[in-house]
């Protein structure tokens, strides 16, 4: 019995539509980020992009447990001397770019590779309902319908 390893041209990409509103961000991300790298399919290879187009609407809505709109920072240094700088996941979320707290999370669950660059290409996130995919034909994953701990 020899063990099965997938060829790129076997491979075939689905595109999937997920709603964030009101869904926890890290049981939110986990989900994106099988599904980014293909481990929700049998004929998963840990060596190939196997994996969807996911689309992530009203990012902007996503909910926090906790204190962590408060407490959770992002930093990032400007490359001067003394140019650390921070903001709050709260600031964050009420700013300029909201879907930037659901592509960092989902960043994190991904690997730091090459492969996980090209993984992270197929994420698309809005901060609002409406997406320009459409043509795609997505199917709509219910997040928060496969586990009541999803929406709280």
């Amino acid at each position: 019995m020899a063990t099965y390893s997938a060829k790129a041209s076997e491979i075939k990409r689905k595109w999937t539509v997920i709603d964030a509103e009101g869904v926890i961000l890290g049981r939110l991300a986990a989900v994106v980020a099988t599904r980014l790298r293909g481990k929700h399919k049998p004929m998963y290879t840990p060596h190939l992009d196997c994996g969807d187009n996911v689309i992530v609407v009203n990012a902007d809505k996503v909910r926090l447990t906790g204190r962590k709109l408060e407490q959770e920072r992002f930093y990032w240094h400007t490359g001067y001397p003394g140019g650390i700088k921070d903001r709050t996941m709260g600031q964050i979320l009420g700013g300029k770019h909201p879907e930037r707290v659901v592509i960092k999370a989902v960043e994190c669950m991904i690997p730091r590779s090459p492969l996980g660059r090209q993984q992270m290409r197929k994420l698309k996130v809005y901060a609002g309902a409406d997406h320009p995919h459409g043509a795609q034909q997505p199917e709509i994953l219910d997040l928060a319908a496969m586990n009541p701990k999803n929406k709280r």
